[in-house]
């Protein structure tokens, strides 16, 4: 698993216009080849009407799966430019669709790679892009001793108390990322001079959206 990558929340619409071309590109999450071909065909549904309707994507943990279409533009002037600007920003599970209406005036191959480039450019400007990022759910026991210090130990290193539960004990489970495991385990120890017993819930992507932390299967 990846302890990091840089995916699409929610997706969007971005245009430019050149020489009159109108140039839509529209930006999906995908995270299987049969949902990129699906998006692919409701765009051309879509824009049935239009010249061109030219697609990129990237998917997999290791962007194993990377496909581009110049839909009848010249030879790698749409295609293979939308999946460069996908990997130039690091991308992993996206498709984009760009939808060309022609406008009656020819680019020439530099002027098509460069709007098509500008499009998706454009669609990722406009979509909200997220850093998922590897953690562990781990959950503490401690006595009431230990309550401030372990919210000291969370607010200090920034991390999320996923939930907590008062008893005669408390429990509180926070959310550590992957590779601060083995220092908060240390401090939480020492904190609580080896009283607080640990154990780990399992492994998550978070990510941070408008101050918000979300949680991920993968």
């Amino acid at each position: 698993m990846l302890e990091q990558y840089k995916t699409i929340y929610e997706g969007a619409e971005g245009e430019i216009v050149e020489k009159k071309s109108r140039f839509i590109a529209t930006v999906r999450l995908v995270e299987s080849e049969e949902e990129a071909v699906r998006f692919i065909e409701e765009m051309k549904k879509k824009y049935w009407d239009a010249r061109h309707n030219c697609h990129a994507y990237v998917i997999g943990e290791h962007r194993e799966i990377t496909r581009c279409s110049d839909d009848g533009e010249p030879s790698g002037t749409a295609g293979r430019p939308m999946l460069d600007v996908l990997l130039g920003e690091d991308l992993y599970n996206t498709a984009v669709v760009v939808t060309r209406y022609f406008g009656g005036t020819l680019l020439g191959t530099g002027g098509l790679v460069r709007a098509y480039s500008k499009a998706v450019q454009e669609g990722l400007k406009n979509s909200i892009v997220i850093e998922k990022k590897q953690g562990v759910r781990l959950e503490v026991i401690t006595d009431y001793n230990g309550v401030g210090k372990m919210q000291y130990l969370a607010g200090e290193n920034q991390l999320p108390i996923l939930h907590s539960e008062y008893t005669d004990i408390v429990k509180m489970e926070l959310l550590v990322p992957l590779q601060m495991v083995g220092q908060i385990k240390k401090a939480i120890t020492e904190a609580t001079s080896g009283r607080a017993r640990m154990q780990e819930n399992g492994q998550v992507y978070f990510a941070d959206i408008d101050g918000e932390i979300e949680l991920f299967d993968h």
